[in-house]
């Protein structure tokens, strides 16, 4: 090797680590004029480490609470499905919050951005307490509601009441990190989802099992643990808001109620909590049609949905990055250059994810057993993986054109997309192979397979079109 090749290397070396302490360290980089490929580093790096950790704390969680028995991740299963409805409002109000702080960044209009983020925290206050006086109140109604064994409704309950209760914290940090990656601070997104699911992590078998003199609280100590580490995560978000990170800062003068630029926030969501209401509403059916045929099927399917959290979450921070990308360069007016972040994007998830479905397909079965000993979830589990491996590499693209969509702020495009392959075809789909066919468990997962698989491939056309570019925010 020559010097001037060595010199090269050496170079293209530092580049790399000083892009990756910028990606962690957070940067004051303006994404509409840098390279395409240095702005999806920047923005996704970080993005794709704030979800890892998410993903893993969900599958940490499940494998404690996988110690107490298949009726205990039974009811973490079905108190989640009332929180994919929690989870549908906040990640739609988080769309519409990303887009909009987005637009205005890329517009130069730092004010409005910080202005609208004020507003979207008061929406999320606002939206959280109907599930906490539910979770509060009628807890074990709830769970009757789904199908829930004796166990879970006379035990299991209390995990129901504190995560239901205490969704504020939820609630909240999925919006202000939406502002945070808006803004194009991914990077202390990042370190939030750190903070707080490393503190839950910590307390969870502390608090499930017991330690020193702190009694085994079971199944409610997941719980707690949940509660206050995302209750830390919030308080850091809302200092770092007010001493201002690299792009956005709340001054204490914002904090009032603005009606008008509220409604904007409210009206721009609707699309976003649209299309997750009718996607986790979707899941609720499935989860109702499972639950008939046993806490087994039940227990697997709550734990292959944190395995597909664990593995997918650096594709759905690859498609934030897109959201973002979208968003500032269609406010700086530089559509074209939003399409091509989109296909940049687009074929490094698909790379990523096909290498997913490889492990599942070849490694299903192991990665049931780290979860559980049952041979009945086991089976269930890991069939669900190998099906789920078949079209992995749509979902990739799935992911980033539908982050297109939403960061360009045309969030109703999804959402008819999603009630028409959701409830017109996932649900009946599901009924039809599981029940009326006898297929049980079996035809959930065909029916989940084939609707998703055609709304990734439809969605993708769509964007082709390029409607998308002339949305307004």
């Amino acid at each position: 090797m020559s010097e001037n090749t060595s010199k090269k290397t050496f170079s293209k070396k530092i580049s790399f680590w000083n892009k990756l302490k910028d990606a962690i360290g957070g940067t004051e980089e303006d994404y509409t004029k840098i390279s395409l490929k240095k702005a999806i580093f920047l923005l996704a790096v970080p993005m794709i480490l704030e979800l890892v950790m998410e993903s893993t704390f969900a599958v940490v969680d499940i494998y404690f609470v996988g110690k107490l028995g298949a009726s205990a991740v039974a009811t973490v299963g079905l108190t989640e499905t009332y929180l994919f409805l929690l989870y549908s409002i906040a990640m739609g109000l988080s769309t519409a919050v990303t887009a909009i702080v987005a637009r205005r960044v890329g517009e130069k209009k730092g004010l409005e951005a910080s202005t609208s983020a004020v507003q979207s925290i008061i929406l999320a206050l606002l939206a959280s307490l109907p599930f906490a006086l539910a979770g509060i109140f009628y807890s074990k109604e709830l769970l009757m509601l789904m199908g829930a064994d004796s166990w879970a409704i006379q035990e299991g309950y209390r995990y129901t009441q504190w995560m239901l209760g205490g969704n504020v914290v939820i609630m909240l940090l999925f919006v202000i990190n939406a502002v945070f990656r808006g803004a194009g601070d991914a990077a202390i997104a990042m370190r939030i989802l750190w903070i707080s699911n490393g503190i839950n992590i910590i307390l969870d078998p502390i608090l499930i099992f017991g330690w020193g003199s702190i009694p085994a609280l079971g199944i409610e100590g997941a719980a707690i643990a949940t509660n206050i580490g995302r209750g830390i995560g919030v308080l850091t978000q809302l200092w770092i808001l007010f001493k201002g990170g690299k792009h956005i800062r709340i001054l204490v003068s914002q904090l009032s109620v603005d009606v008008k630029i509220m409604f904007h926030v409210f009206q721009t969501s609707l699309g976003g909590i649209g299309q997750m209401l009718i996607a986790m509403t979707s899941w609720i059916f499935l989860m109702r049609i499972l639950a008939d045929l046993g806490s087994e099927t039940v227990a697997a399917s709550t734990i292959v949905i944190r395995i597909m959290m664990f593995t997918m979450m650096p594709a759905w921070g690859l498609s934030n990055a897109a959201a973002t990308l979208v968003g500032q360069n269609l406010g700086a007016g530089q559509p074209d250059r939003a399409e091509s972040s989109v296909w940049k994007i687009g074929v490094y998830n698909m790379i990523f994810l096909v290498s997913v479905s490889l492990i599942y397909f070849i490694f299903s079965h192991t990665l049931m057993e780290i979860f559980t000993f049952d041979p009945k979830v086991i089976a269930i589990g890991s069939e669900w993986l190998r099906i789920l491996s078949y079209s992995y590499f749509i979902y990739g693209w799935w992911m980033v054109s539908v982050q297109a969509f939403n960061g360009a702020g045309d969030t109703k495009t999804p959402t008819k997309i999603n009630l028409v392959f959701f409830w017109l075809i996932q649900i009946p789909l599901s009924y039809f192979l599981a029940i009326t066919l006898g297929w049980q468990h079996t035809g959930v997962f065909w029916a989940v397979l084939i609707s998703e698989a055609s709304v990734g491939l439809f969605t993708l056309w769509l964007f082709t079109r390029g409607k998308w570019k002339t949305a307004k925010v």
